[in-house]
């Protein structure tokens, strides 16, 4: 008995001859459905003897369907059914946002919210019965510490680790032109400096990691001559060492040998076609006081710039343990950016995206405090990174400890982003996150700087109109007590009061601060692991 599932397969073996016997009895044009079917048919003989698919097997022919609409249903879900608010991981509204403001074009929209102002997520800023004036300022931050001899005034909003490798060379040209037109930095990301930075001119944040790209010796550890001489280039403003990042804490990377080609090896100081590993965690240091002296080494290796470094904040000890350090060495870094476990652009195993690291309100904030409640926070700034890309979000990650933010995505819808989110097949639409020379030339290096500097200005007047609707003439002027958080359906808390915050030194007293002093007894400057368990600890306490 003919199965149901083999009649589509059955149907265009017989078509298949009956086109035959017409073409050789009727018409030669009869050739055409002929050829149209016989290619079908030789495809559901592939699907019935192929071993990979059982699907296919089963389904012969039309098993083909459910594989054509799993690769299209981002685009359906993304242009036909979802809602402004509902996209992943930037809504509609978000993503039309920055492309409007990229575009320099007014971004108001009318008939009121379509949030839920009543959801459980919900937050906002209260307003002011007396605004202030609009401060046409560009909002810059003094970068450098006491140690630093050549500190850096950053702008508030700055461009977040990307690396050349990742993006293209075109992407990474148009970011660095906008940044220079509009005076703002250009984190270079783990890929080192490339020539495409250069030619761009903007300022850089050249980003160290594991694999020390751009001053990299031969056997993958740190070289400080190459570094020395890199670092003093003046369009290299600060120095920010990887610690983890958001999207992949935790996690190093191989680059394969076929993707080495000769612009990403001249950046990174490989050799042309050797796969290249970085590894999860740093050669050249290994506990909290190392870290330090690595960082007054190079602080010093590079003439006094401002030396930091970044994390997703993961075991609070450890970070405690890099403060113990701190206070016993009198080393600290010029800066510490703070990267929320929201992700970035870099493409990680599903674990990693969804499961591991710190979300950014939560690091950010206790970041912040260990710094405060160790007297170390006047010398040190923090930056912020995990989805900021609006004039809220700014206003948040400042009004919970920030100093800047750092902003990836963003930037990357204002060089044409469409969140097809096929940045690690080399297939990028847009010709942002592609090595492909063609796809790459869809990207007009000259327009989407413009774009970048437009979306970096005009979100910075969006954020000195919210600054100013909330009463206050500086953007640093955001405290906990003016984001208000919704706990639970009920109560409704600012979040100086929904959430924890330590005063000036009090980690150094006696006090039993919930969140905190357990962990503090258990950093030690001298290694990264715990001195004691959290057991151990309570059974003391007991």
């Amino acid at each position: 008995m003919l199965q149901p599932r083999y009649a589509v397969f059955f149907g265009l073996l017989v078509l298949t001859a009956v086109f035959f016997l017409l073409m050789l009895a009727v018409n030669i044009h009869f050739l055409w459905p002929l050829a149209f079917v016989a290619v079908l048919s030789v495809v559901g003989i592939h699907d019935l003897v192929q071993t990979r698919h059982s699907i296919l097997r089963n389904y012969p022919v039309i098993g083909h369907f459910r594989f054509m609409f799993e690769a299209i249903r981002p685009e359906m879900r993304q242009y036909f059914f979802e809602s402004n608010q509902d996209g992943r991981p930037f809504s509609r509204e978000r993503r039309s946002l920055v492309y409007d403001r990229a575009k320099d074009i007014e971004g108001n929209v009318p008939f009121g919210t379509e949030y839920d102002v009543y959801d459980d997520d919900y937050s906002w800023v209260n307003h002011s019965i007396a605004p202030s004036g609009h401060n046409d300022s560009d909002f810059r931050v003094t970068v450098g510490g006491p140690d630093c001899t050549r500190p850096y005034s950053a702008s508030l909003f700055n461009i977040s680790a990307m690396s050349f490798g990742s993006l293209s060379a075109n992407a990474i040209l148009a970011l660095n032109t906008g940044a220079k037109m509009g005076g703002f930095a250009h984190d270079t990301g783990e890929g080192s400096v490339s020539r495409y930075h250069r030619q761009g001119g903007g300022d850089l944040i050249w980003e160290l990691g594991s694999g020390y790209f751009g001053c990299r010796a031969d056997d993958g550890t740190f070289d400080p001559e190459k570094f020395e001489a890199q670092a003093k280039s003046d369009q290299i403003k600060m120095i920010e060492i990887k610690l983890s990042q958001g999207a992949k804490p935790g996690h190093g990377g191989v680059l394969p040998a076929p993707k080495v080609t000769e612009e990403i090896a001249e950046a990174r100081g490989i050799p042309v076609g050797v796969e290249c590993i970085s590894p999860a965690g740093h050669s050249a240091f290994s506990t909290p006081l190392e870290l330090l002296e690595f960082i007054a080494t190079l602080r010093k290796l590079s003439g006094g710039k401002p030396i930091g470094f970044k994390l997703c904040l993961g075991h609070r000890w450890e970070f405690m343990a890099i403060a113990k350090a701190m206070l016993q060495t009198g080393i600290k870094p010029d800066f510490i950016v703070v990267d929320g476990a929201e992700g970035g652009t870099g493409a990680a195993p599903v674990e990693f995206t969804n499961r591991l690291g710190t979300p950014l309100r939560q690091g950010l904030t206790f970041v912040h405090n260990v710094l405060v409640g160790t007297g170390l926070r006047g010398d040190i700034r923090i930056g912020a990174s995990g989805k900021l890309i609006s004039a809220f979000d700014i206003a948040g990650a400042l009004s919970l400890g920030a100093d800047w933010i750092n902003c990836a995505r963003g930037f990357m819808f204002a060089l044409g982003c469409i969140q097809s989110q096929s940045c690690h097949t080399n297939c990028c639409p847009t010709g942002v996150a592609t090595q492909d020379k063609k796809r790459q030339e869809a990207l007009v290096v000259p327009d989407k700087a413009t774009r970048v500097f437009n979306f970096h200005r005009n979100t910075l007047k969006a954020v000195a109109e919210f600054t100013a609707a909330a009463g206050l003439h500086h953007p640093k002027e955001f405290r906990p007590e003016f984001i208000y958080l919704r706990e639970g359906h009920r109560q409704v808390l600012p979040a100086s009061a929904a959430l924890t915050w330590l005063r000036e030194g009090q980690l150094l007293e006696d006090d039993d601060i919930p969140g905190f002093t357990t962990y503090w007894m258990m950093a030690q400057a001298e290694s990264f692991d715990p001195l004691k368990t959290v057991s151990q600890i309570k059974q003391a306490d007991d």
